[in-house]
C-alpha cells in the first residue's frame, strides 16, 4: 500500500473546486503563507501551521487543498511538506494564483491573515 497522497492531475484541477477551497480563511492563509515562502524554496512542514488550528482540523484543510490541486504534499519519514502547485495552476488558470495571493496580501490585515512560524530548514 502506497503512502503517497493522491494528487489530481493538472487536467483534473477544476476552477469551481479551487474557488470553493480558497473561500475558507484558514486554507487561504495556508496558500498565502506558502506563496510568501516560495523564494526560500516554497515548501513548509504541516507543523508550521499548528498555530492556525488544531491538528485534526488542519489535517482536514490540508487534504482539501491537496484534493483541489492547490498544493503538493511530500512525505519524508513522519513529516509532511507542502508546496504550491504553481506550475500546474499557472498552466491551467493563468494569473489566478497571483491574483488570489495579491488580494490576500492587500487585505491581510482586514482578513486577519495568520502568519506561520516556519521552522528552520534541515
Amino acid at each position: 500500500m502506497s503512502r503517497t497522497p493522491h494528487h489530481p492531475t493538472r487536467a483534473e484541477i477544476e476552477l469551481p473546486v479551487l474557488l470553493d477551497c480558497l473561500s475558507d480563511p484558514i486554507r487561504l492563509a495556508i496558500v498565502y503563507n506558502l506563496a510568501k515562502h516560495e523564494p526560500e524554496g516554497g515548501e513548509l512542514r504541516c507543523g508550521d501551521f499548528n498555530a492556525f488550528s488544531g491538528k485534526s482540523n488542519l489535517a482536514y484543510h490540508f487534504a482539501r487543498l491537496r484534493e483541489a490541486g492547490l498544493v503538493q504534499t511530500r512525505l519524508v519519514g513522519t513529516a509532511r511538506y507542502m508546496s504550491l502547485r504553481r506550475e500546474d495552476l499557472d498552466a491551467r488558470f493563468p494569473g489566478l494564483l497571483d491574483a488570489v495571493i495579491a488580494s490576500a496580501a492587500r487585505d491581510a490585515d482586514r482578513l486577519q491573515m495568520r502568519e506561520c512560524e516556519a521552522a528552520p530548514s534541515d
